[in-house]
């Protein structure tokens, strides 16, 4: 498969994948839009370096985010934000997500929604296993206490 074939399949199988997850760590879509399109323009730059990292998805995500996090873009809290959600639950769960900070939020969404490994999280993140896993502790004390009992968290209808 030549360069632009790889890219292109690469883009297909993790884009939207990649978008619900910046949007469940930023609670805007147009931002987490934006975000994911310029983090898939940077990889394509720099393809035959992201396509042999351990997690070329991986680097897209902490790249979307890393632009997010630097790009304080006030976000308006009206009904638009919170009915542009692909189902019932998932406002609630970006609402819940906000009030997190950024790195529980990050670590939440990372292991939860992309099912990334703890370990491969804390090499996204520069930091421990165990700050990892004490941020995932706090960030799922936290979910639990804001959600609803009913409401699934993330994907597979697992609590946190």
């Amino acid at each position: 498969m030549g360069r632009s074939a790889d890219f292109d399949a690469f883009y297909d199988a993790t884009s939207r994948r990649v978008l619900h997850q910046l949007y469940a760590l930023t609670g805007d879509l147009d931002r987490a839009r934006r975000c994911t399109q310029e983090a898939y323009a940077r990889a394509w730059r720099q393809w035959s370096a992201v396509s042999v990292a351990t997690s070329p998805e991986a680097w897209v995500r902490t790249t979307a985010w890393r632009l997010a996090s630097g790009r304080r873009i006030t976000v308006r809290r009206t009904a638009r934000h919170t009915t542009r959600a692909a189902d019932g639950g998932s406002a609630d769960l970006v609402a819940a997500l906000r009030t997190l900070p950024e790195r529980q939020r990050y670590v939440i969404v990372a292991r939860l929604l992309a099912g990334s490994a703890v370990a491969d999280i804390a090499a996204e993140t520069g930091t421990s296993v165990a700050t990892v896993e004490n941020r995932l502790a706090k960030a799922r004390a936290t979910l639990a206490r804001i959600l609803p009992d009913d409401t699934a968290v993330l994907t597979g209808g697992h609590r946190v």
